[in-house]
């Protein structure tokens, strides 16, 4: 059983660490480190070159977004190729590890961000049903706040809540239990400034 985990940790990390928000706002001559909340996360990015660029920019971040859902999905969903005993544990491990990886990436000095997508990506194919009231929640939170933190926050305590009261499997309960504290804790800065009433939105400009 050690050398599947093993193999899954390391595939894991390495998929997670992959850097994509850094590198697509590099494409644009942009270091993200040095703008906005200075966090590689798609948020950042669309935020940071759809102001710089336009719609060219948050096409950007989206395509940020997207790469680091897949990445999650990746992640978690390997394993079952394999069809072996230790498939379920390899998911787990491998998501948590790609976890690990987006936020503590090797390529870009242990930086990185927050997790939300990658998270997402993974627990779409382990928990479907969780993860799409958990998104619900974060499309109705967000509209209503226009804020992206908050909205990502709030999901990531819909997310367990739902694994559980839905009955999933206990280890994938537990799982979505320990992702969602974990992205509320790398919220901490940004659960200040929503106190502070000093965190960015995300407002739709009105066209003159």
């Amino acid at each position: 059983m050690l050398i599947p985990l093993t193999l899954a940790a390391v595939v894991g990390y390495l998929l997670g660490a992959l850097p994509f928000g850094w590198l697509i706002a590099r494409k644009f001559g942009v270091n993200i480190f040095e703008h906005g909340s200075k966090n590689p996360g798609a948020t950042n990015v669309k935020r940071v070159l759809g102001g710089m660029f336009g719609k060219k920019g948050k096409r950007a971040g989206d395509l940020a977004f997207a790469l680091d859902v897949l990445k999650g999905a990746t992640a978690a969903g390997w394993p079952l190729f394999l069809c072996g005993t230790y498939s379920w544990q390899m998911q787990i491990t491998g998501l948590i590890f790609a976890l690990i990886g987006h936020s503590f990436s090797c390529w870009t000095r242990f930086k990185g961000g927050k997790g939300v997508a990658t998270s997402a990506g993974g627990l779409v194919v382990l928990l479907p049903i969780a993860t799409l009231l958990a998104a619900f929640a974060w499309i109705i939170t967000f509209y209503a706040s226009r804020y992206v933190s908050l909205a990502s926050i709030v999901a990531a305590f819909v997310l367990p809540a739902a694994a559980w009261v839905l009955g999933a499997p206990t280890a994938f309960s537990i799982l979505a239990t320990v992702l969602g504290v974990f992205v509320i804790l790398r919220h901490r800065p940004n659960i200040q400034r929503l106190l502070a009433g000093t965190e960015n939105k995300f407002v739709k400009k009105v066209a003159e």
